[in-house]
């Protein structure tokens, strides 16, 4: 049995053991539509989020403890050790940023940074030849797809730090996304001149991820505001809805962006920067090593890392904005085929890290449920015809 069999047996028994665990009112919030190519149903299953909005499905602090332990065993299976310790820090931090914010009241509900509202949907029936899960909350969004019986898709992967570095006794700090950071950092700035002004495509960075929460992503592709990241297209209570507004415009205008700027940094089905095939093999273990603290999210033999050999590693291009001073506000992108990653650390004063591995040819497995239906869905034939050919 392979690895991915493996796991989306697992996925399977764990979905179903937590949908068992819930009441008929809890499981009604808790499940969603079967996922299927190009079909309205299947609309929510590809609506993502990272800030702190409704994800969708039954959160956490809808929960019991004996169910909430089984929503996070679920969410286990689709994880390494390291990216569950990761993304378990990420909810963890809620409770820091709500003491950064002075545990105030935000975002149009009692507690504005809240580690119990964190959501998990399963689409279709655990098991079945085509189902698939998602759990998201601020600064995390996994979104999985089993078909016939195996993983077949695991972006969007989004996993976010806020605050992304934080201080622990002794002088120690806690950072989640360290080396995602800091292995990028290193290689742009180990490189000579030359592919240093090549890769570097903006002095300032953007404010946010350049594809955002998007459900595709497409040529031409530039900044959402903060304000725009959200489910609802307003909150109820006008206050809050011009307090987003304004921290969002303020984020914007702190980046100070021009038009010129932001077609510079926009996305292109064309990579950008610079390719891997012009690192020296100093620069490609780098590039290697960042691109497995993404692809290292996934459980052991599920990560794509292992067939990123030398020809692999060649189309793979580097691209940064911003300064390449620690502290100081960034971005990156590294692009190749079936293959888009962002990282942005510039909110708060770089203090607030994004980070994205997207296929930008088939986010949700889009590309698996349409060969799905052309080989399980075939139209019957006409009836008329088979007979007129057979005489």
């Amino acid at each position: 049995m392979t690895a991915r069999r493996q796991t989306a047996l697992a996925m399977a028994e764990a979905a179903n053991a937590w949908l068992a665990s819930l009441s008929d009112e809890q499981r009604a919030v808790a499940r969603g539509a079967v996922p299927a190519y190009d079909d309205p149903g299947d609309a929510e299953r590809r609506r993502w989020f990272y800030t702190p909005t409704d994800h969708g499905g039954l959160s956490l602090q809808q929960q019991r403890p004996a169910q909430q332990r089984g929503a996070m065993g679920l969410v286990a299976t689709g994880l390494s050790l390291a990216g569950y310790v990761t993304v378990a820090t990420t909810i963890g931090l809620e409770n820091v940023l709500d003491r950064v914010e002075g545990f105030s009241t935000r975002f149009d509900r009692e507690r504005g940074r809240d580690p119990g509202l964190y959501y998990l949907r399963v689409f279709g029936d655990p098991g079945a030849a085509v189902w698939g899960w998602r759990f998201g909350g601020h600064h995390v969004s996994l979104n999985n797809l089993v078909v016939d019986g195996e993983l077949a898709a695991t972006t969007p992967c989004f996993i976010g730090a806020d605050p992304a570095s934080a201080p622990l006794l002794g002088g120690a700090a806690s950072r989640p996304l360290a080396r995602v950071e800091d292995l990028a950092r290193d290689l742009v700035r180990s490189l000579p001149p030359t592919l240093a002004a090549q890769a570097v495509l903006l002095g300032k960075a953007p404010s946010d991820l350049v594809t955002g929460n998007r459900s595709t992503v497409s040529e031409g592709d530039q900044v959402i505001p903060m304000a725009g990241i959200w489910r609802g297209q307003r909150f109820s209570d006008d206050t809050e809805q011009a307090a987003l507004q304004a921290l969002s415009d303020a984020i914007d205008d702190s980046a100070g962006l021009t038009a010129d700027d932001h077609r510079s940094v926009q996305y292109t089905t064309t990579p950008k920067g610079v390719a891997g095939r012009d690192l020296d093999p100093a620069q490609r273990q780098l590039l290697l090593a960042l691109l497995a603290t993404y692809f290292d999210r996934l459980p052991d033999g599920v990560s794509p890392r292992a067939s990123y050999d030398d020809r692999a590693l060649d189309a793979v291009h580097v691209a940064w904005a911003g300064s390449t001073e620690p502290g100081h506000a960034h971005y990156y992108r590294l692009q190749g085929p079936r293959l888009l990653i962002e990282w942005d650390n510039t909110q708060r004063g770089a203090n607030h890290a994004h980070s994205v591995w997207r296929d930008p040819e088939a986010d949700f497995g889009l590309d698996v449920l349409a060969r799905h239906r052309t080989t399980h869905h075939r139209p019957a034939p006409d009836a008329r015809a088979s007979h007129a050919d057979r005489s």
